[in-house]
């Protein structure tokens, strides 16, 4: 008896062991985004865009349809496992997802074989994500390298354009992305007869299991940080720049995750708002404070606050400024590191007004002067001409005297102080 006694308490001993062991090893995972974007809402069906002048020719609104779209993302770190988070977020009805993979992509819409993991939810291959919710991926095995092409796919078997759920997107994206010909392919080798979009859809954030050590940065804003009129397939918006440099300096301890959204305001959405989100404020919990991973942000808003007010008085500097307070006050309960970038100049733009401007000097004025955020990150100083203080240097100038062009983003991108995000022991 007496033996028998100690072989079950040997045999518990082992079991708790291997128990603490394996709890212990799922702890040991730290999930960081190393992919984002900020999601908005469209219609189940657009009327067709018109060119704008000078502009290339937008390519055709897709509706998914019995479909696998091929997405292609940018990884900023590397991880060892790998897990995508699909978004149904403005949606009213549940979304339906046939099946899903992610891949290392090779070019254009081919992905490297050897690499296709089949994607599952809580063990399923098929799965459904309910109206206004997101759904995380079970983990997957997969080596992510840093700064490299991933494609994820999802065949999407409904057609979402047959009801009035809006689909869950993110419009300009500046990276090309595929839809198949109808049926399920995902995984294959290339999408044969694909057409081609400039937008993502369904997906919110692509998440790496990295070190304990390793943090993210969110750069959140407007069309500015979402890399309007850089150039498609280049990777260079400002956040890409800084990604790159981190990379460059061997310091993969920080992701670096792109929230802008083109035509995005601090305080409300113009009419048909859809596109360019709901206000800042309103989106910074969910595209900011709760991402995985994040330690630093950076934020840039509010130029379209005041060009689209014209001449109006509302929203003043001072209505900013409080909306840029709260942000902080947020980041700061969250532990957070918060950083102030100026407003780049915009005379010439289409909405351009001497009260616009006045606004735009007193809420940098603000940025730089009240010690509010933790630092500041001056790219007004870095794309202004110095003889014409309120304009974009030409050769930063995309052509619309608000964006920058390539040039432009990358002396942005590279004139981020990057001891802001030294960390203790790193």
């Amino acid at each position: 008896m007496q033996m028998i006694r100690r072989a079950l308490a040997a045999a518990v001993l082992v079991l708790s062991v291997a128990v603490a062991a394996f709890g212990q090893t799922k702890s040991a995972d730290h999930w960081v985004a190393t992919w984002t974007t900020a999601v908005v809402a469209r219609a189940p069906v657009l009327a067709p865009v018109a060119a704008a002048p000078a502009g290339p020719p937008p390519l055709p609104a897709i509706t998914p349809n019995n479909q696998t779209l091929r997405q292609i993302v940018r990884s900023t770190i590397a991880g060892r496992r790998a897990r995508v988070v699909f978004a149904n977020t403005f949606g009213t009805a549940p979304l339906n997802v046939g099946a899903a993979s992610l891949a290392l992509r090779d070019h254009d819409s081919a992905i490297v074989p050897a690499s296709v993991r089949r994607l599952t939810v809580n063990g399923n291959g098929s799965f459904r994500v309910p109206a206004g919710a997101v759904i995380v991926s079970d983990a997957v095995q997969l080596a992510v390298p840093s700064r490299a092409d991933l494609a994820i796919d999802i065949f999407v078997a409904d057609d979402l354009g047959e009801g009035t759920s809006p689909i869950t997107m993110h419009n300009g994206a500046n990276q090309t992305s595929y839809a198949s010909s109808p049926g399920d392919h995902t995984g294959e080798a290339a999408l044969q007869d694909s057409a081609v979009t400039r937008s993502w859809f369904l997906i919110s954030r692509v998440e790496v299991a990295a070190g304990p050590q390793v943090g993210a940065i969110a750069t959140f804003g407007d069309s500015i940080t979402d890399g309007t009129r850089s150039t498609a397939d280049t990777n260079n918006r400002w956040p890409d720049h800084l990604a790159r440099r981190l990379a460059a300096q061997g310091n993969g301890q920080l992701a670096v995750m792109n929230l802008g959204i083109a035509g995005n305001r601090l305080l409300s959405e113009a009419p048909g708002y859809a596109a360019s989100g709901i206000n800042a404020l309103a989106r910074f919990e969910r595209d900011v404070i709760a991402q995985p991973g994040i330690t630093h942000v950076i934020v840039m808003e509010g130029i379209n606050d005041i060009g689209l007010a014209g001449k109006n008085e509302r929203p003043s500097a001072d209505d900013l400024i409080a909306a840029h307070r709260q942000m902080i006050e947020r980041a700061h309960a969250r532990g957070l590191r918060i950083y102030g970038a100026t407003l780049t100049p915009f005379e010439g733009a289409a909405y351009f007004t001497q009260e616009g401007e006045a606004k735009r000097l007193a809420v940098n004025r603000w940025i730089r002067t009240s010690g509010m955020y933790d630092g500041v990150i001056d790219f007004e100083m870095i794309v202004r001409d110095p003889s014409a203080p309120t304009k974009i240097l030409p050769a930063y100038d995309s052509g619309d005297h608000l964006h920058p062009d390539d040039a432009g983003y990358k002396a942005m991108g590279e004139s981020v102080d990057l001891a802001l995000f030294k960390r203790p022991g790193t």
